[in-house]
């Protein structure tokens, strides 16, 4: 009976109408922990090509052409993906909102994103420049503490910037004797838990300790 009525539940819609696509807009606007991870999602951008093809089904073939639409536009596989990324968030949304089909949803969750071919030109840091970065601001200074921290954060649990600035002090817990952060929202939407080493904790204690900061966020601007 539980079954029959679940399947009952299931929404058939495969054609979202602009009031369904900016529904599923916020609630993953509202999923998200900060401005700045809101402002890499370009769900704008698929909304106004859906919007502006013929009336399409929301399924994966459909979000496959939006995916060579943006490779047309020789856009950089990490931006292809990302708004990949965003389609793939709002199929889910939209499908726990009962406003698409489960199975539709899952198709456009499998679309496979860019290949990203070569290596990334840029100057890259050494591992022995990576060991001494973190011993350059020395004077003693709160700045200089907050710099470290910052830096020791960056090298030794790889933060990107959006992770690093929305970093709270209940985000840092200890599991099976080793320190991590829980739950922390990156590129793509990607939620992960990062290991945090033994001295990076040891210098973050004493920039918090310095700014007598003991909850909220761990970096701010006076």
């Amino acid at each position: 009976m539980g079954q029959t009525k679940s399947r009952g539940r299931r929404s058939r819609k495969s054609t979202l109408r602009l009031p369904d696509l900016d529904h599923s807009k916020s609630s993953v606007l509202q999923s998200l922990s900060s401005a700045a991870s809101k402002a890499y999602y370009a769900i704008e951008d698929f909304i106004t090509w859906y919007c502006s093809e013929s009336r399409l089904a929301f399924r994966r073939s459909v979000v496959l052409r939006y995916r060579y639409e943006l490779e047309g536009r020789r856009l950089s596989p990490a931006t292809v993906n990302l708004r990949l990324a965003a389609v793939r968030r709002q199929a889910y949304e939209a499908s726990d909102n009962g406003l698409l089909n489960p199975d539709l949803a899952a198709g456009i969750r499998r679309v496979k994103g860019a290949k990203r071919l070569g290596m990334r030109l840029g100057n890259w840091l050494t591992v022995d420049q990576a060991k001494r970065l973190p011993a350059v601001p020395s004077s003693g200074s709160p700045k200089d503490k907050r710099n470290h921290a910052i830096l020791a954060l960056l090298l030794g649990c790889g933060l990107h910037r959006a992770e690093l600035t929305g970093l709270k002090i209940s985000d840092f817990q200890s599991r099976d004797e080793h320190w991590v952060t829980l739950n922390l929202f990156g590129k793509g939407g990607n939620i992960r838990t990062v290991p945090v080493p033994n001295w990076v904790m040891a210098v973050l204690h004493e920039w918090l300790g310095s700014a007598q900061i003991d909850r909220g966020h761990i970096f701010f601007e006076k």
